[in-house]
């Protein structure tokens, strides 16, 4: 119980940090109604009188979706444009893998099985995380990979308020391909992905093409794979995720919290149509795409 208390008390720091910090408290919380879209998304506008900067948001969200899906990718964009962390669990066990730790060799055994960590686990490594968070002083956050049980849901419940909770949705046959396909650059740390998905409509259902994330030239020869991006271990994970993502869905969703999007394509696709479901917008990337 020890670690849920240091959970629970980095938590409530965390969401202090607003009361020192120049980001406002003009949060995107209640003001969200859900609509739908003719595409048969959902659209999540925020009420009240006016519009403050996206960038002044303090939000506080979460990213689901199975492994693969991009909450990453995704993420990594709004935490860049509304400034605040991003902390995916996933790039917090591959620390503490890379780190030789004293949790290293048992985080090392249950990832090369595709097997889920324990909440114990989870929570040590989210509590550094966040500890470590209240030192640089930061404000809000995404998470990306929790929480995965509905138990986990819980207890983030009930030591900080989610405004908002996305979930990513992908054909299953894309996300096994976009796995095998991803590499990492073992010197700037850069992540790619080598696999073009092409697929064509058919049968009423629509077509999806995703080109590749390719390095460049001086990242080629240093590209390297995680060692659980194998078929087996990533069909037992996305077997596992289904079975547990179920309930965690529901229970953000009768929350009214939960936001579904079923991502149409790759990122030129996709980013500005999440953009545009959570009534935001990203002027450097309509300025890079004009230029």
């Amino acid at each position: 119980m020890a670690t849920l208390k240091n959970l629970t008390k980095s938590f409530k720091q965390f969401r202090n940090f607003s009361s020192t910090t120049a980001i406002k408290k003009s949060v995107i919380k209640e003001g969200y109604k859900q609509q739908s879209l003719d595409d048969n998304h959902q659209r999540f506008n925020r009420g009240g009188d006016g519009e403050s900067n996206p960038k002044d948001r303090n939000v506080h969200w979460v990213f689901l979706g199975c492994p693969g899906v991009g909450k990453g990718t995704y993420a990594g964009r709004l935490s860049n444009l509304l400034n605040v962390p991003h902390i995916a669990t996933g790039d917090l066990v591959r620390e503490e893998l890379s780190s030789s730790g004293p949790l290293s060799k048992q985080l090392s055994e249950i990832v090369n099985q595709g097997k889920l960590l324990s909440d114990d686990i989870i929570f040590r490594l989210l509590s550094k995380r966040l500890e470590t968070g209240e030192g640089n002083g930061e404000s809000g956050f995404i998470l990306d990979g929790f929480p995965r049980t509905v138990r986990q849901a819980e207890i983030l419940e009930g030591v900080t308020d989610i405004d908002l909770v996305i979930n990513l949705k992908l054909r299953e046959d894309v996300i096994l391909s976009k796995c095998l396909g991803r590499r990492k650059c073992s010197q700037c740390g850069g992540n790619y992905n080598l696999a073009t998905i092409d697929i064509k409509a058919e049968n009423g259902s629509p077509g999806m093409y995703m080109a590749p994330l390719l390095p460049p030239a001086g990242c080629e020869s240093k590209l390297i794979t995680r060692s659980d991006d194998t078929e087996e271990v990533v069909k037992e994970r996305l077997r596992i995720y289904n079975e547990m993502s179920q309930p965690v869905e529901e229970f953000y969703r009768s929350r009214g919290k939960l936001l579904e999007f079923q991502l149409p394509g790759g990122i030129p696709e996709s980013w500005p149509k999440l953009l545009h479901v959570l009534n935001l917008e990203d002027h450097d990337d309509k300025q890079s795409a004009a230029a």
